[in-house]
């Protein structure tokens, strides 16, 4: 066939159908539906280790990964026809797989968790053609998993996979209930510690959840499983890359502002190639609208009622900085909310120190994207206060009022915010006489707009408290909390520190807000502003 000329129109590349919720690589893979290879990189960790770990946040491909592992040990080559594995796999020898999945629905009690490990074993003894163990007591659940991995093993003549998907979502579900989650927690270590002991029987082991639970508690008895969670190599293991998005999707970008994709989806990193997350780019796909899917698929109701009973400063949200062991010290009965946070996706890794034999990386961890930083605030302003109808009322009003310097009139709305919280939630909730509450209300009210938001704006004279660039224009926001009226003394500060020379001379406007909040007004009583040309 002859090229076509390069003067000729490009032909529309075919679309396919969009895998939207399919967590089954033959489903994919038959039906016609987009997939990205990641086999490739799967046989790479099959090549490099036998027992793993690995955490992610909800709704990234987790369930799809296992599936795609399983099919691999069962030798179900025609589906990797023209993917990566299929020169690299094999085929010739098989091994069963153990699969394990608390994904469906929720467990309220350690009963209904024994009842769903027992149905889990049947429905893989059946699977399997394994016949009923007649050895191990029946409530003995472990022992009835120790030795269905024994038997599959004697029967089948080879080593066997064991793959646990969602392992951790019986605690997660019941997290607001410390016994219960802690009866789970029991419940799943006693069932997993078996993996150790198998271990000569086994032929390769990965365990995938959200939350990474300390070692002296769910993983006391697991400690030969290798954590990838934080392993470069391993960074774009679920989710999609830019240059998925760009290939594989090329069909569904015509009529998309390709840089709002980006910027709306892409962010989540775990120390290598950033990713999407695929529930995100699916749905944007179909609908070809630009909206929070994956933010609201879950509302985080626990996590909220957490940042504000530990009375977080929500500006530390876009900068705060970890080490590992605090990114992995979760435990029913004690939740480092950055650990919370990283673990469940509303914050990731923007950069981290180079690692040294004697010193782990120091992580500096932000919003992943548009889509989180704007619903995690939105979710946030209700928590410390803020009414939701007055959300709403807010946004559009507060960005024009921007847009046209009308200082007046900005004046006004925040007040009104401010003013919007009842006197009844200060006297009730935990965040009152929190020092930080003021600017964590302003900051959150800005985020939440989707506007161009910075904290702690690093300058050669210091630090700006807030920056925005809104509408061809700079705002630069310095905050001060007193006793009494007071004037001047924010903006001042913004003058005699030269805050405004590091966006001078870009052709924008620069204005110079200062804001004083009164501890005992609960709202502001000094707001001045000087505009410098840019």
């Amino acid at each position: 066939m002859d090229a076509p000329s390069p003067l000729s129109p490009a032909l529309p590349l075919p679309r396919r159908k969009l895998p939207i919720g399919i967590q089954n690589l033959r489903e994919i893979r038959q039906g016609g539906h987009y997939y990205v290879d990641k086999s490739g990189l799967i046989v790479d960790l099959i090549e490099a280790g036998k027992h793993y770990f690995l955490s992610r946040p909800r709704r990234f491909g987790k369930s799809l990964l296992v599936d795609t592992i399983k099919a691999l040990f069962e030798g179900q080559q025609a589906l990797f026809e023209g993917l990566a594995a299929e020169s690299r796999w094999d085929w010739s020898t098989r091994h069963a797989v153990i699969r394990i999945s608390f994904a469906d629905g929720v467990l309220r009690d350690r009963a209904e968790l024994d009842r769903r490990i027992r149905d889990q074993l049947r429905l893989n003894r059946e699977d399997l053609g394994i016949a009923a163990l007649d050895g191990p007591d029946p409530d003995d659940l472990a022992g009835q998993f120790g030795e269905l991995i024994r038997q599959v093993q004697r029967q089948t003549g080879q080593a066997v996979v064991v793959l646990v998907d969602e392992y951790d979502k019986p605690i997660l579900d019941n997290l607001t209930d410390a016994p219960v989650a802690a009866a789970m927690r029991e419940g799943l270590r006693d069932f997993y510690s078996v993996l150790k002991g198998a271990d000569a029987h086994l032929k390769f082991v990965l365990l995938t959840g959200v939350s990474k639970f300390s070692k002296v508690s769910l993983f006391s008895g697991l400690n030969n499983l290798r954590d990838i969670t934080l392993e470069a190599r391993w960074s774009a293991l679920c989710g999609y890359t830019d240059a998925d998005i760009d290939t594989v999707f090329a069909p569904e970008l015509p009529g998309l502002d390709r840089a709002q994709i980006r910027r709306w989806y892409n962010g989540y990193n775990w120390g290598g190639t950033s990713v999407y997350n695929p529930f995100d780019v699916l749905l944007l796909f179909a609908n070809r609208q630009f909206a929070a899917y994956w933010f609201e698929t879950g509302t985080p109701t626990f996590l909220l009622d957490l940042l504000a009973e530990r009375r977080f400063f929500t500006p530390d949200l876009a900068r705060l900085q970890s080490d590992a062991s605090l990114l992995s010290s979760f435990d029913v009965e004690h939740i480092e909310p950055e650990a919370l946070l990283f673990q469940t996706g509303y914050l990731t890794i923007r950069s981290a120190t180079p690692a040294t034999p004697e010193e782990e990386p120091i992580y500096t961890l932000g919003y992943p994207n548009h889509e989180v930083e704007t619903a995690l605030n939105r979710a946030l302003l209700p928590v410390y206060g803020v009414p939701a109808r007055q959300q709403v009322a807010a946004r559009a009003r507060v960005r024009d009022l921007l847009r046209t310097a009308d200082w007046a009139g900005l004046q006004t709305q925040l007040k009104a915010l401010f003013a919007s919280i009842p006197s009844d939630w200060y006297r009730r909730n935990a965040l009152a006489g929190f020092e930080g509450h003021d600017a964590s209300v302003f900051y959150s009210h800005f985020a939440a707009m989707g506007l161009d938001v910075q904290v702690e704006d690093a300058t050669s004279h210091g630090r700006i408290d807030m920056t925005v660039r809104h509408a061809g224009q700079v705002f630069l926001f310095e905050f001060k909390v007193v006793e009494r009226q007071a004037g001047g003394e924010a903006l001042a500060q913004i003058r005699a520190r030269g805050y405004a020379d590091k966006y001078l001379g870009r052709g924008e406007p620069v204005h110079l807000i200062g804001i004083t909040f009164g501890r005992a007004e609960r709202n502001l009583i000094g707001f001045e502003v000087e505009t410098r040309a840019g």
